[in-house]
């Protein structure tokens, strides 16, 4: 593993008001970097070196493009990019995978998916051009495994970890990392009150346990960013029988209430 230096970089992360977000930002700026962070509305930074708040609802390209845009014109090219903002929704009474509203599942895509499209599509070319680049995608666990109740949740976090293995496959040869963050449960707004996230076995971690553990993905150069390296092991046993690992997820849906495991 090589220490990286991060002094002087730019790093830029959405959904940054709070929770993971938040804690990306503190740990780049406890590392020297200039840190650029976005909400729906603008997270408060006063009194602050080094750290700009913007609004941005990232399932507007035009508003990603104004962040970057304002972001760069404080502090120069964007070096590290953090799509971070993201959204779950329950799939509604009666346990149909299919219950979610229409509006739900629009909303899903287009923040949980769509939003690393725009940044990217906004960045790549700049960094091709220079040669270098990072790009993080939060996925969740639930991009590798599923998360019982969301349904819209687990295929579009699927589905962006589909797209950041398919930007790093089509841009590694540019000089472009991307690395995939996929926490199991963390103590954030999205897991307040959800009692199976509070008392599960694999244990809650804190935003800042996240953070570290990206920190220390990119100085091993690794894809695949995991807090909770249980979550790998579940993901190599789902590979290899994907019957058994459908069978207990069913047996683990058996034992749960809708109300427990709703986001």
């Amino acid at each position: 593993m090589s220490e990286i230096n991060f002094s002087g970089e730019h790093v830029a992360v959405t959904g940054a008001a709070g929770g993971i977000g938040r804690a990306f930002a503190d740990m780049f700026l406890a590392e020297g970097a200039k840190v650029s962070i976005s909400d729906l509305s603008a997270p408060e930074c006063a009194g602050q070196d080094n750290l700009n708040g913007y609004s941005c609802d990232v399932s507007d390209e035009a508003q990603i493009i104004k962040f970057i845009d304002d972001a760069e014109d404080a502090f120069g090219p964007v070096d590290i990019f953090i799509a971070n903002a993201g959204v779950g929704f329950g799939d509604g009474p009666g346990g149909n995978s299919a219950g979610g509203s229409n509006e739900s599942w629009d909303k899903s895509w287009a923040i949980n998916v769509m939003g690393s499209v725009y940044a990217s599509r906004r960045l790549i070319p700049g960094w091709k051009k220079r040669g270098e680049g990072r790009f993080v995608i939060v996925s969740s666990a639930a991009g590798l495994l599923n998360q019982i109740g969301s349904a819209s949740y687990s295929a579009t976090k699927h589905a962006v970890l589909g797209y950041a293995e398919a930007m790093a496959i089509e841009h590694k040869a540019d000089g472009i990392s991307v690395h995939a963050v996929c926490p199991q449960y963390v103590r954030t707004n999205m897991t307040k009150g959800m009692s199976f996230a509070e008392n599960n076995k694999d244990g809650l971690l804190e935003p800042s346990d996240v953070a570290n553990a990206l920190k220390a993905s990119i100085e091993k150069n690794e894809f695949l960013v995991l807090s909770h390296p249980v979550v790998g092991d579940y993901f190599k046993a789902k590979a290899m029988d994907y019957d058994s690992y459908i069978s207990g997820m069913a047996r683990l849906r058996a034992k749960l209430s809708q109300a427990d495991v709703k986001l």
